[in-house]
């Protein structure tokens, strides 16, 4: 006679309020997804709301899935921690799906993937983005990510800047106090087109690197949930082939982020 599988509860900091979790994705009920949102356009608060291309995604994965899913906001530095500690059952944040990651998580197949890139103010005068061309240059980063990583291992010679969010160090470089700033190029590319935005440029092309950035970016799990794992990456295909994905990606970007 099988065993029925547990039933795990798990209360997290909302009060009496209870979360329940199942034990397999075919049974669960709810899922609790963490996002950043504090990453526009990708998660972001709108009135108090979280919303973003991260949140659309999942959502609509959610609904394909058809379960019940509850979205919170988490801390970047804390996302992984907080996942394998029970807090949430998925990540869908950006998350670059890197050997290094797969370490402590499992990731569902890719929901989307950019490059990095560099941008300074129009008249910095930089002309491309070797090591030797930022040696001596100071350069913003958000703390604990890829790009991070990337920056510490091959621009020794420059100054690295960490930030807890990017906004905060595009800001910094738009109001003079660094000289560059490293991200997803998508996201780049939204902010400069906002009025803060407007200072700066690209520089340099795409920073493409499998061994820092990995594959593109998918949904976090816990090791061996492999049934939560699959599911997501069923409805990633589903909303790829159905047009919804393309509906959300236009709504955000003009073009494919894919």
């Amino acid at each position: 006679m099988k065993l029925a599988k547990c039933v795990l509860f798990a209360a997290f900091g909302l009060g009496s309020t209870l979360v329940v979790s199942l034990a397999s994705a075919d049974e669960t009920k709810e899922i609790r997804i963490a996002t950043e949102g504090t990453y526009p356009p990708f998660s972001y608060l709108d009135k108090g709301k979280l919303t973003g291309f991260d949140v659309d995604i999942a959502n609509a994965m959610c609904e394909r899935m058809k379960v019940k899913c509850d979205i919170v906001s988490q801390e970047w530095d804390g996302m992984i921690p907080g996942l394998i500690a029970g807090k949430y059952d998925a990540i869908v944040a950006s998350m670059n799906i890197t050997e290094e990651r797969k370490k402590k998580i499992d990731f569902s197949n890719k929901y989307y993937a950019t490059p990095a890139r560099f941008i300074t103010v129009k008249d910095a005068g930089i002309a491309d983005i070797t090591a030797a061309d930022l040696a001596g240059k100071s350069i913003g980063v958000q703390v604990s990510t890829t790009q991070s990583n990337y920056l510490e291992e091959n621009y020794k010679q420059s100054e690295i800047k960490q930030y807890k969010t990017v906004d905060d160090a595009a800001m910094d470089l738009a109001n003079g106090r660094i000289d560059a700033v490293f991200s997803d190029a998508a996201l780049l590319y939204v902010w400069m087109k906002t009025k803060d935005g407007a200072c700066c440029a690209f520089v340099g092309g795409d920073v493409i690197n499998e061994k820092y950035f990995g594959v593109g970016k998918g949904v976090g799990v816990r090791q061996g949930d492999t049934a939560l794992r699959e599911q997501f990456s069923k409805a990633i295909a589903e909303l790829r082939a159905d047009g919804t994905y393309e509906k959300i990606n236009l709504k955000y970007f003009p073009f494919s982020i894919y």
